[in-house]
């Protein structure tokens, strides 16, 4: 049987829509707890050209937050995350998300002007998406996520995972997403499937890794300010055609 759509906000670019991001909540919230996030980056005249698609995950039982029925991408058997993994959920989940990139790139969009990125559970949802895919996008952003299914996450990777450019943001002092699950997923995509780490002199390449001192599983000012500038280098705005403001 064929998954339903995800219900989502779209939050439209203000001038000709050049370039799209996809970003992707976190467990227990949903779409709207992104968008003042998406208000505020579209407010900087270099994102003008970017849409805001901010999808909504399906409703789940929660195995590690006492079987309570919430918003969730795949459910989360231990919050010490040493026990299996939700297999099933996370590839229906990235099969869903695909189907967001799917209609981006049927609306004209290139893959390489798509950004794929999220909190959470929504940063790992955008690393298994994003690195199992066909397409080559634009950027990933992981913001305090881990990366999924190690164990066969190197059979299960696409053609352009190296070439692909990351931003990974992580708090010092998490206690959810602990820093040595940042550490070794990190380890993992640069030294086992080869991506490179970043040159920060141009167009993003490679995987730039962000630690933020005395911030907990939460995101801070300096990290939003570092995302917006590797999105503006990400997807520049490549034309000087403007629209009516929306």
């Amino acid at each position: 049987m064929a998954l339903a759509a995800l219900k989502k906000i779209v939050i439209p670019a203000r001038t000709k829509h050049t370039a799209t991001v996809i970003f992707v909540h976190g467990l227990g919230d949903t779409g709207h707890g992104l968008k003042p996030l998406a208000d505020m980056f579209r407010e900087d005249p270099a994102l003008h050209h970017v849409k805001w698609v901010l999808p909504h995950s399906p409703i789940r039982t929660v195995t590690a937050n006492m079987g309570i029925e919430m918003p969730s991408w795949f459910d989360i058997y231990s919050f010490g995350f040493n026990t299996e993994e939700d297999e099933k959920a996370m590839l229906e989940s990235a099969s869903s998300i695909n189907q967001l990139i799917t209609a981006e790139v049927d609306d004209g969009i290139e893959p390489g002007r798509i950004i794929l990125g999220g909190f959470s559970q929504g940063g790992t949802m955008s690393i298994l998406t994003g690195l199992t895919g066909e397409r080559k996008l634009g950027g990933i952003c992981v913001l305090s996520g881990w990366l999924p299914l190690r164990n066969k996450f190197k059979s299960m990777a696409g053609p352009h995972v190296s070439s692909t450019p990351i931003f990974w943001g992580h708090g010092a002092i998490d206690p959810l997403v602990t820093m040595q699950m940042t550490k070794d997923s990190v380890e993992f995509l640069t030294k086992t499937l080869g991506i490179p780490e970043a040159d920060t002199s141009g167009t993003p390449k490679g995987l730039e890794y962000h630690r933020y001192e005395n911030l907990g599983h939460s995101t801070t000012h300096q990290e939003l300010e570092d995302i917006k500038a590797w999105l503006i280098k990400a997807v520049p705005d490549s034309t000087d055609a403007t629209a009516p403001s929306t």
